[in-house]
């Protein structure tokens, strides 16, 4: 579904750094009547500064934004900022974001440009890789593919207007199919009301019988699960999950200096705390995001660096939401204002998978290998 125009680049990186600091000072924390609704007005917003193509190569009309460290930096605050706005926003942009990367790392350069004709006309993308019942499969003839199955966790399912899916082939492997979205008669309910995140419009997708070409089979069997790129790319997700700790901490003052409790003894000390933990957070992120752009280091070096981020953010993120609460007292429990939305959509945006291995196989590669001295 078009959004709306998307900016150009003519000035480069350092353009859309200065249109995300001027949108990050225009822009205050999303207002929303109902924590239900899809946050069209800011992904418009964002679509306005080019943020759906910017992550695109050069080539194809964007900055190719993880091509070099100070464009992984500008993506960093760019997927930040989101989050810090609506973390319903920052989950969908960052799967959109993924589709780009995935697309960018093993699509053909025919495939590249058929989406960045999607991007350039400002459709967002999205990644569904949980399948339903029955699972999403295909079966393939000499010039296309048939689907069937479904997809269960479709974030954004009445917004996307094109989707990266994985399939399992008749032979038993999966792959990564690109493929046009948005007929309604598909659409269905998601797994159940979430306690948060109830704003990204998770639902189901139904792909029986749509017909793509073979073309739409992005690179070989079992690349979506290639390393380092399936966990390095989990410091997006922190990004996000940076930007709600922002918004967290700044509902925290303004609520306490609305009170006039901010200079109480006991009050600072929760700030303090709690801007420890974010500027902790912040660090691993940004440490993360050099860790991903390293060419020269070890998939397994990138891997845990970008693992052990995630867990730092998380237990950043969980260690502020009681913080807060204390600091706020009961009316941190009242639903619907934002300080409760925004804890609660924290706390289920953080509830990625297998988070006990992902530390100990992180930990498990340090155990054998030297911490590397330099990736900033």
């Amino acid at each position: 579904m078009p959004v709306s125009p998307a900016l150009s680049f003519q000035g480069g990186i350092s353009q859309f750094c200065a249109a995300l600091r001027l949108a990050e000072k225009q822009w205050n924390q999303v207002a929303v009547d109902s924590e239900e609704d899809f946050p069209f007005p800011e992904l418009r917003k964002f679509a306005q500064i080019g943020a759906l193509s910017v992550t695109l190569s050069v080539a194809n009309g964007g900055l190719g934004l993880h091509d070099s460290r100070a464009g992984m930096v500008a993506l960093a605050d760019l997927l930040r900022l989101a989050g810090r706005l609506n973390l319903a926003l920052g989950r969908c942009l960052e799967g959109h974001i993924n589709v780009v990367r995935l697309v960018s790392l093993y699509g053909s350069a025919q495939q590249r440009a058929v989406l960045a004709e999607y991007l350039q006309h400002s459709t967002l993308a999205g990644i569904w890789v949980t399948d339903g019942t029955p699972p999403v499969a295909l079966v393939q003839n000499v010039n296309e593919i048939r689907l069937t199955g479904q997809k269960g966790f479709a974030s954004a399912v009445r917004v996307v207007g094109v989707a990266l899916i994985t399939a399992r082939t008749e032979q038993g492997d999966t792959v990564m199919v690109l493929v046009p979205v948005g007929e309604k008669t598909r659409m269905g309910p998601g797994p159940g009301h979430l306690t948060g995140m109830s704003g990204s419009g998770t639902g189901s997708y139904d792909f029986t019988g749509v017909v793509v070409p073979s073309t739409n089979i992005i690179g070989k069997p079992g690349d979506y699960l290639r390393q380092p790129e399936f966990s390095a790319g989990a410091w997006r997700g922190s990004a996000v999950a940076l930007g709600g700790m922002d918004h967290l901490v700044h509902l925290l003052l303004e609520e306490l200096r609305g009170r006039d409790r901010a200079s109480n003894p006991h009050q600072q000390v929760r700030i303090g705390e709690a801007l420890i933990l974010r500027e902790t957070a912040s660090m691993w992120v940004r440490r993360a995001a050099m860790a991903a752009c390293n060419s020269h280091a070890e998939a397994g070096e990138t891997v845990a660096i970008v693992n052990l981020a995630r867990i730092a953010v998380e237990q950043a993120a969980l260690a502020l939401i009681p913080l807060v609460q204390r600091g706020l007292g009961v009316m941190a429990f009242v639903r619907g204002r934002p300080v409760e939305r925004v804890m609660r959509d924290l706390a289920t945006y953080l509830r990625q998978p297998a988070p006990d291995e992902t530390l100990t196989d992180a930990a498990g590669w340090f155990t054998e290998n030297e911490w590397p001295e330099d990736v900033t």
